[in-house]
């Protein structure tokens, strides 16, 4: 933990000895690699013509078999309805994805990506991965340990969820 957030949790627990303060430590640790990730994609993104946000609902997309509808997107990315579907249709507007009627369900379309859409994700996603990599190269033999570690604790947080998104 930060210095900070351990003097932080020192106090409360000063203060409010009975509360259970130790979540913090985990808690903290998720912020802090959420916030390395975010800083390693920032100048990917600076200027380009999607946001983190919008590849990662392109991302599934790009090399799937078939359309998908938004509600299935939504569900697999652990996202809500409504942000899905406000996002793609910024995305569609731009000309990045297709909606088509589906036959099975007139109510929901399918989404596909265009060709303009898996140009650009092809360009910006293997920048993102290698951000990634670049971060989580000091692992070497421990990354399998870090896999198991992160694999327990999101299966464990999502037993306890309402909402489990699927991984």
């Amino acid at each position: 933990m930060l210095p900070l957030q351990e003097r932080t949790r020192e106090l409360w627990d000063q203060h409010n000895p009975e509360l259970d303060t130790s979540p913090m430590e985990v808690v903290a640790l998720i912020k802090r690699i959420t916030a390395l990730l975010d800083r390693a994609v920032e100048p990917i993104y600076e200027g380009a013509a999607l946001t983190t946000s919008e590849v990662e609902l392109l991302v599934p997309l790009r090399h799937s078999e078939e359309p998908v509808t938004a509600s299935r997107l939504a569900s697999r990315l652990g996202m809500s309805r409504a942000g899905v579907s406000k996002a793609l249709a910024k995305l569609e507007e731009r000309g990045l994805i297709t909606r088509s009627a589906n036959p099975a369900d007139r109510r929901a379309a399918l989404i596909s990506t265009t060709r303009t859409g898996n140009e650009t994700i092809d360009h910006l996603f293997p920048r993102e991965l290698e951000a990634h990599a670049e971060l989580l190269a000091g692992l070497g033999r421990d990354r399998q340990h870090v896999v198991e570690a992160l694999t327990l604790l999101a299966d464990t947080m999502s037993s306890r969820s309402d909402t489990d998104p699927p991984g």
